[in-house]
């Protein structure tokens, strides 16, 4: 009977030793954990990425910290006209000698080269503020959706409503003191605030179309009623036919606000939008924005 239980016992143990020298061929108790993804290094002093459909964030650097946005600032002036009741986007405005004035006073600001005295349609102007980032489409905006009897009045009440969205989206880090982003300087935001501005934005397909459109020909009406074919805006994001998925969103650069990008790009169902702010030329801008999509699309 003794002899009995010592054969059982002696069986289990050969059956674990052999179990285990399975399990060690096999590779099981020696498998080497999945490779951790490693955040980039950007030259950007902040970056900031989350996952639009779920607003995860996906990536950080100093993005709450406040920093000069440059014409980034832009995406507001269009997320404030595009928010417009009963926006007619055909309607016309007559381009004023003020609106070139101010591309000269602020030494010949980036513009759409709009002639005075065109009509110029709301959706043309938009184009023409999105695309080659015209300072002189985006005054003739803040002119036409501001309350007033003044340019100056009507001026004031619109970037009133650029914060006034600010405030709504529950921005504490985001002041707007242009329609432009040539401030004065309190014209200021972070890599998370810009990011969700552009997030909000892009709900508006009219946005979403423009952001992504590389290049488009504008059709004025000049002061005599004739036709003008003006000359092709190029958009001057470098991600939209460099990187695949891009759809958006807007260049930024100044002075202060050195070199910034607020990016969106969608691979296989999934969209990420981030921002990056005070990077250090306009390559590296790019080429920060791409290293922060691909982490984030791994992730």
């Amino acid at each position: 009977m003794k002899t009995g239980i010592k054969d059982v016992r002696f069986r289990r143990a050969a059956a674990v030793v052999m179990t285990t020298g399975a399990m060690f061929a096999t590779g099981a108790l020696t498998a080497a954990p999945a490779t951790a993804l490693t955040a980039p290094t950007i030259a950007a002093k902040g970056g900031y990425v989350m996952n639009n459909g779920t607003a995860r964030t996906l990536y950080t650097k100093a993005a709450d910290t406040r920093r000069s946005t440059g014409s980034t600032t832009k995406i507001m002036t269009a997320k404030v006209v595009l928010s417009q009741p009963n926006l007619n986007l055909d309607a016309k405005v007559t381009v004023q000698k003020a609106y070139s004035d101010y591309i000269v006073q602020n030494n010949w600001a980036s513009n759409a080269k709009l002639i005075v005295g065109d009509k110029v349609t709301v959706r043309q102007l938009l184009y023409g503020l999105m695309l080659p980032s015209g300072c002189d489409a985006a005054y003739a905006l803040a002119d036409k959706f501001g309350s007033g009897s003044t340019r100056a009045a009507r001026v004031k009440s619109f970037i009133g409503k650029m914060n006034k969205q600010a405030r709504d989206l529950g921005l504490a880090n985001t002041h707007f003191d242009s329609f432009d982003g040539i401030g004065r300087g309190a014209n200021y935001s972070t890599p998370r605030d810009l990011t969700k501005i552009a997030s909000s934005a892009m709900k508006n397909s009219t946005f979403r179309s423009i952001v992504k459109t590389k290049k488009y020909t504008a059709k004025t009406t000049t002061r005599t009623g004739g036709t003008r074919t003006m000359a092709p805006w190029t958009n001057t994001n470098p991600l939209l036919g460099t990187y695949t998925g891009a759809i958006g969103v807007k260049t930024g650069s100044g002075p202060e606000a050195k070199y910034c990008l607020v990016f969106a790009a969608t691979r296989n169902g999934k969209t990420v939008i981030g921002t990056v702010l005070a990077s250090t030329s306009s390559t590296s801008r790019a080429s920060d924005a791409k290293k922060m999509m691909d982490y984030a699309f791994r992730r």
